[in-house]
């Protein structure tokens, strides 16, 4: 039987191991307070992503998370409610793209 954590033959091991970051706490009041530092209002043009930040195209909240983010991860915007899963755009940033 197949493992499912494979692709084609390839182990799990064949990726880089993803980066740890933690995270500060942050000004963001319109969530629980232990949920704080998941999350940071968007700053405007100027603003980059880290590679644990994805911006949510719904409420221009931007999502952060204690390891990077990649293509097909799933994360949730707490702030409007919204699944979103892990996108590149084609200027090579992070977005996020509903699901429901």
């Amino acid at each position: 039987m197949a493992d499912p954590l494979e692709k084609d033959g390839a182990g799990v091991d064949d990726e880089q191991p993803r980066q740890r970051f933690v995270l500060d706490e942050g000004d963001f009041n319109e969530v629980p307070a232990k949920y704080r530092r998941f999350y940071r209002h968007w700053r405007g043009a100027g603003d980059q992503l880290a590679p644990n930040e994805v911006i949510c195209p719904v409420c221009k909240i931007v999502i952060r998370s204690t390891r990077e983010l990649r293509p097909g991860d799933r994360v949730y915007c707490m702030a409007c409610m919204t699944r979103l899963r892990v996108t590149r755009s084609p200027s090579g940033q992070l977005e996020g793209e509903c699901e429901y």
